[in-house]
């Protein structure tokens, strides 16, 4: 590996072990093998740097989203079946120990104090959106339009968001993949019946 994938996976290691505001530029250093310079010239910035490698993360979590929705025992794309089923996978990745989603909050509550890593993530959102698309619904990514990343997209992203915040703040109550499919169906049967 070169300088720039070691900083990653050094930024990667620091992120899980101590967020993003406790994490500097020393840590990664450290961590990575390589030397200060070498993060502005190869990411620009820490936090540049910091989240390149948070998304490099959540992407890595895509096949833990996938679960069984991609074998030949698939549930049919766009059900409710498929809902619960992606859903269930998004919310284990919540429950483990050192849950990657806890940087999330972190972004939120500290986005003033980040702005360079709050705008990268904000940027990364639309994709996000883009990629739960086919999870639930079938097709490829490459297909989904802007229109239907800024629309059904951001709603994944949005349930995501809530998800994630509520899983941080009190596990013990948060909703499981089941109770949200609940809720989805008393929203299409209320739609249904107006």
């Amino acid at each position: 590996m070169g300088h720039r994938e070691d900083l990653l996976e050094g930024a990667k290691r620091c992120l899980l072990a101590k967020g993003f505001g406790r994490t500097t530029a020393r840590d990664i250093v450290k961590e990575s093998g390589t030397n200060l310079a070498s993060i502005g010239y190869h990411y620009g910035s820490k936090d540049a740097l910091l989240a390149r490698a948070y998304v490099s993360l959540v992407e890595a979590m895509g096949d833990t989203f996938e679960g069984e929705a991609t074998g030949e025992s698939a549930t049919p794309p766009g059900s409710t079946e498929r809902f619960e089923e992606v859903w269930s996978n998004i919310i284990g990745t919540m429950r483990e120990p050192g849950s990657i989603w806890r940087l999330s909050m972190e972004v939120v509550t500290m986005g003033d104090q980040m702005p360079e890593v709050r705008d990268h993530l904000a940027t990364a959102q639309r994709e996000a959106g883009r990629g739960l698309i086919p999870l639930l619904m079938g097709g490829r990514e490459e297909d989904v339009t802007d229109e239907t990343a800024d629309t059904l997209g951001a709603f994944y992203v949005t349930l995501m968001t809530g998800l994630i915040a509520q899983w941080s703040f009190d596990p013990k109550s948060a909703p499981t993949a089941d109770r949200l499919t609940e809720g989805l169906r008393q929203i299409i049967t209320a739609a249904q019946k107006g």
